[in-house]
C-alpha cells in the first residue's frame, strides 16, 4: 500500500510540474479545469447524486460555471486577465470558508443546514469554482508558476508536518466528530514545518523588510489554516455520506478531491489575502 501510494504521489508530482513548466497560463487553466470537472463529477457522489445522469448533470453545471468565470475573467490565449474582476470574485468567494468553519466545527448538529442533496450539491461549486479561479488569478500573475508552486509546498508541509507531529505527540483532537485521527499536536506540527518555510522562502526571495517577513509570515500561516480547513470539509462531508473516498482513479489515494482537499480552501484564501496584502515575489 505505501509503495502504491508513492508511486502514485511520484507520478501525480511529475504531471503537476510537467504543466507548470511546459503549459502557457491559458492551457494550465484548461488543465486545471479538467481536473476540477473531474472533481465536480466525484462531488456528484458526495451530493448523494446516485443517478449517473444526475451526477453527469452535475457535472455539467460545474463545466458551466467554470466556463461562466473564465469569461467573466477574460480568460484567453493573449490578453491578461480584467483588471479588478479576479480581485472582485476573490472578495465574493473566498469568504464564504467563514461559513465552511462553523458547519465544521458545529458537526454533526450543522447537518441541519446543509445536509440535503441540493445544498451539498451547491457547496460543492462553492468549494470547487473558487479553487480554479484562484488557480487562474495567480498563474496569470507576474511569476504565476512560482506562486502556485508556494500554494502547494505549503498544503504539503502542512500535510507533512501534521503527519510525523500527529503520529509522535497527538494526543488531543482537533475535530473528534468530523476526522477523530487529527489532533491539535498535527496542527501544530504543520504549523512549526511552514514556519521554517518562511524562513527558507524569506532568505531565497532576499527579503529585506520586517513588513516584508511579516506580510510573508501571516500569507503562509493563514494558508495552512485554510487548508486545514478544506480537508476538515470534505471529511465532514464524506462522513455525513458514509463513505471513506471520493473515489478510487488515484491507487493508494482515493479519489481527486481526497487529493486535492486541502487546495480547495488554500488557494482562494492564499489568492485573496496575496492580493490584498500586495506582496511581491
Amino acid at each position: 500500500m505505501l509503495k502504491q501510494r508513492v508511486i502514485t504521489a511520484v507520478v501525480m508530482a511529475a504531471v503537476f510540474l510537467s504543466a507548470l513548466v511546459f503549459l502557457t497560463p491559458f492551457t494550465f487553466s484548461l488543465f486545471v479545469a479538467v481536473v476540477v470537472i473531474y472533481a465536480g463529477w466525484e462531488w456528484s457522489e458526495l451530493s448523494g447524486l446516485s443517478n449517473t445522469s444526475m451526477k453527469l448533470s452535475y457535472t455539467l453545471s460545474v463545466t458551466v460555471l467554470l466556463g461562466l468565470a473564465g469569461y467573466v475573467l477574460g480568460l484567453s490565449t493573449t490578453a491578461p486577465l480584467h483588471a479588478g474582476v479576479g480581485q472582485t470574485l476573490m472578495g465574493w468567494l473566498a469568504p464564504w470558508w467563514a461559513i465552511a468553519l462553523l458547519w465544521v466545527q458545529g458537526y454533526p448538529s450543522s447537518a441541519v443546514l446543509w445536509g440535503s442533496r441540493g445544498l451539498r450539491g451547491l457547496m460543492g461549486f462553492l468549494v470547487l469554482v473558487p479553487a480554479w479561479v484562484a488557480a487562474v488569478i495567480l498563474m496569470y500573475s507576474e511569476h504565476g508558476e512560482w506562486l502556485i508552486c508556494i500554494v502547494v509546498l505549503i498544503v504539503a508541509f502542512a500535510d507533512i508536518g501534521a503527519y510525523f507531529s500527529g503520529r509522535k505527540f497527538g494526543k488531543h483532537k482537533l475535530a473528534l466528530n468530523v476526522s477523530p485521527k487529527k489532533t491539535w499536536e498535527g496542527l501544530l506540527g504543520g504549523v512549526v514545518a511552514n514556519f521554517l518555510f518562511v524562513i527558507a522562502l524569506g532568505a531565497f526571495l532576499k527579503l529585506d523588510s520586517i513588513n516584508q517577513w511579516l506580510m510573508l509570515f501571516v500569507l503562509v500561516m493563514i494558508t495552512v489554516l485554510a487548508s486545514v480547513l478544506g480537508d476538515l470539509l470534505e471529511s465532514m462531508v464524506k462522513r455525513h455520506r458514509g463513505i471513506k473516498d471520493s473515489g478510487n482513479i488515484l491507487p493508494g489515494h482515493g479519489g481527486v478531491l481526497d487529493r486535492l482537499d486541502s487546495l480547495t480552501a488554500a488557494l482562494p484564501v492564499f489568492t485573496l489575502v496575496f492580493i490584498y496584502s500586495d506582496f511581491q515575489l
